[in-house]
């Protein structure tokens, strides 16, 4: 096993979905199967506009072929194990690159860096994984909401002492992904209510909004952006429980179950659709509009 770094852009011509696929050609074969078993980084390259850098983290449960294109090969993603970055990484910072096996003995960056897949060092690894996590910052909940655990205090070590095995420890931890999702789904959102429009901010500087799960984690609710959506509480509360869902468009539904459907729709922005994210990637995905719609939603 061992530690890989997958380019990813969403415009691709590859049959990719980051947190269940990716497609690539026989010649990256080999790479792909010595991560088996052991997580990755997914990088969006440097001349996509606006590049993330590196923007997420998963585990590749095993490589096959891919039985719709005779000349192509699947990595395909472990369940529960896909993470968006809450603080996507440069490639490059301060003009220094994270990923120092890419240097060469003249210390510039080699061709290796322009492999589709390739290996990274469980210190590279370690390093990327730290930044991408990150630590506690203002979008974050209100500390009498969740914990502060070792690893994400403010007095926390240096970047360059972590672990690959302390940080895919961490990787797995429910709190800490809750954690990093919202931070995620809130930046995606300009920390504002999706439902309401409003953006409200505490007097100690934190967002008073959610981040809710359209098809939740205990029905294999991925932890990716596109399954989530920023809430108010009173938003977020009717969301879970059915009384507010998405058609396909986005145009938010007020259930018939609903005892105050007029006080319900008061509480809508004007538009009456979902406010979304800039990013076309990081928006509602229709799976798990509609898995909401069918399983969540009260008709």
């Amino acid at each position: 096993m061992a530690h890989g770094v997958f380019i990813h852009r969403t415009d691709s011509v590859y049959d990719d979905v980051p947190s269940e696929r990716y497609q690539f050609p026989k010649q990256y074969l080999g790479r792909a199967r010595e991560c088996e078993g052991d997580w990755i980084v997914y990088l969006e390259p440097s001349k996509v506009k606006n590049t993330r850098g590196y923007f997420a983290v998963a585990r590749v449960q095993k490589v096959i072929p891919d039985s719709r294109h005779s000349d192509m090969f699947l990595a395909v993603i472990e369940r529960g194990t896909y993470l968006d970055f809450g603080n996507p990484v440069r490639f490059r910072e301060g003009g220094t690159i994270l990923e120092q096996g890419l240097l060469n003995e003249q210390g510039r960056i080699s061709g290796r860096a322009q492999a589709a897949v390739r290996p990274i060092s469980a210190r590279d690894f370690a390093r990327i994984v730290d930044r991408g996590l990150g630590k506690q910052d203002e979008i974050l909940p209100r500390t009498d909401e969740v914990p502060v655990e070792a690893g994400f205090a403010e007095n926390q070590t240096s970047y360059e002492q972590p672990t690959a095995r302390s940080r895919t420890e961490q990787l797995t931890n429910r709190a800490m992904r809750d954690r990093n999702f919202r931070k995620t789904v809130l930046r995606a959102y300009h920390e504002r209510c999706a439902v309401t429009g409003l953006r409200l901010i505490n007097g100690h500087g934190r967002a008073e909004v959610e981040a809710a799960h359209i098809r939740p984690v205990e029905h294999d609710g991925p932890d990716i952006v596109s399954n989530g959506i920023a809430l108010s509480g009173t938003a977020h509360w009717m969301f879970d429980r059915g009384m507010i869902g998405l058609s396909d468009d986005l145009h938010i539904l007020i259930s018939r179950q609903s005892n105050n459907a007029d006080a319900v729709n008061s509480l809508i922005n004007d538009s009456g659709k979902l406010i979304t994210p800039d990013r076309l990637a990081e928006r509602p995905h229709i799976d798990f509009v509609q898995w909401h719609r069918e399983h969540c939603f009260k008709d």
